[in-house]
């Protein structure tokens, strides 16, 4: 993006050493010194074919002070002649500069490499040349009122070209800051997408060796502290896999529903699988305190009645609440002749009821349960 920009000001300061050149051509009567002016001219030249052709090499040492104060150098040389080789009634006659547009270049240069404050001080600076020569050079007034030896108007006219100087290195040097700063986020996401992929990538190479072989030892082993070590590690190596980034807004509740899954592979000697996806909105306390209870509770109910050795808890954002599943591969019950007992009447539909949410069941005997909660954003008495 900084090259783009760079390549851009590079056909600026050639349209406007050519528009300098005309310029000097159509006015060359009003001259009184031609032989600086083209020479001042030349020296543009120079310094234009110069820039271009670091702009192909290294574009990096145009942002360098060495360059950049050569280009301000010839742009001051340019505003402190114009008084100079032109005769005195040119002054403040209305007539184009030396440097026309030319030395907005340079100030654009110096916003570019240093930044607002210095193309800000550039620019005036660019723009004091151009006053210092017209009040050396000016005719003397024709009224009664005046200022630094000129009429009031014209000492206007030469402050707002020191302001419109000074603004364009600013605006410069303030539109480049923000186009690196939008640089290093794009580099930081692509870092992070890289990392997601990178591990996406192991997961997928994982999930079916070295977590299954885990499982295996786990379930396998006549030593319980070798079993709990393969626990652990399988543990471990899963919230390393599926946990969402530090940076997600759902971090909190990621981490109420991963202990919870925690205490059931404790509690019933099985595994507990918790996926949120990153791009989870927050949930207001009573909700997130709603579902992971609610959770809880269905992981309890699957070990306890379910005797399931395996249970997903699965979480997806909809356009205004968040969908949550908890799957299991237990023993099953038929929902249309089964009593719900205190444990799913209360604990799970009661919390999910109280903030707004929905329950859903799907079960069969011999094909596990699926408890599906819908729950809002916030509760109904949050929001009106």
């Amino acid at each position: 993006m900084q090259q783009t920009v760079l390549r851009g000001l590079a056909v600026f300061r050639w349209a406007a050493w050519v528009w300098m050149a005309i310029v000097l051509v159509l006015a060359r009567r009003a001259l009184e010194r031609p032989v600086a002016a083209v020479l001042l001219v030349g020296a543009a030249l120079a310094v234009t074919i110069w820039t271009t052709s670091l702009l192909r090499r290294d574009p990096a040492r145009l942002c360098r002070p060495q360059v950049v104060g050569v280009e301000v150098g010839v742009a001051l040389g340019l505003q402190l002649a114009d008084g100079f080789v032109y005769r005195a009634p040119h002054v403040f006659s209305g007539a184009q500069p030396l440097g026309v547009a030319w030395p907005i270049a340079t100030v654009l240069s110096a916003g570019i490499a240093f930044g607002p404050l210095v193309g800000g001080a550039t620019g005036v600076l660019v723009g004091a040349g151009r006053a210092v020569s017209s009040l050396w050079h000016a005719p003397p007034p024709t009224s009664e009122v005046v200022l630094l030896g000129i009429e009031p108007v014209q000492l206007l006219s030469l402050v707002t070209t020191m302001v419109l100087y000074g603004l364009a290195g600013g605006v410069g040097g303030h539109a480049m800051r923000l186009i690196r700063a939008g640089e290093d986020r794009i580099a930081t996401a692509e870092r992070e997408l890289a990392d997601a992929r990178a591990r996406e990538d192991v997961a997928r190479r994982l999930h079916d060796g070295v977590l299954q072989t885990l499982a295996l030892v786990e379930r396998r082993a006549d030593d319980p502290r070798l079993a709990a070590m393969a626990r652990e590690q399988e543990r471990d190596l899963r919230r390393y896999l599926f946990g969402p980034p530090a940076s997600s807004a759902s971090v909190d509740l990621v981490t109420d529903l991963q202990a919870a899954a925690q205490r059931f592979e404790t509690a019933f000697d099985a595994r507990a699988e918790v996926l949120v996806p990153e791009d989870l909105p927050p949930l207001a306390a009573p909700v997130q305190q709603a579902l992971v209870g609610a959770v809880g509770e269905a992981l309890t109910n699957a070990g306890k009645h379910g005797a399931a050795s395996r249970v997903v808890v699965y979480l997806e954002p909809l356009d205004d609440a968040v969908f949550c599943s908890v799957r299991d591969d237990g023993a099953g019950f038929d929902p249309a002749h089964a009593r719900e007992g205190v444990g799913l009447s209360r604990s799970v539909r009661g919390r999910i009821t109280e903030v707004g949410g929905e329950v859903e069941v799907d079960a069969a005997p011999g094909r596990g349960a699926e408890i599906r909660l819908t729950v809002p954003f916030s509760p109904p008495d949050a929001r009106r």
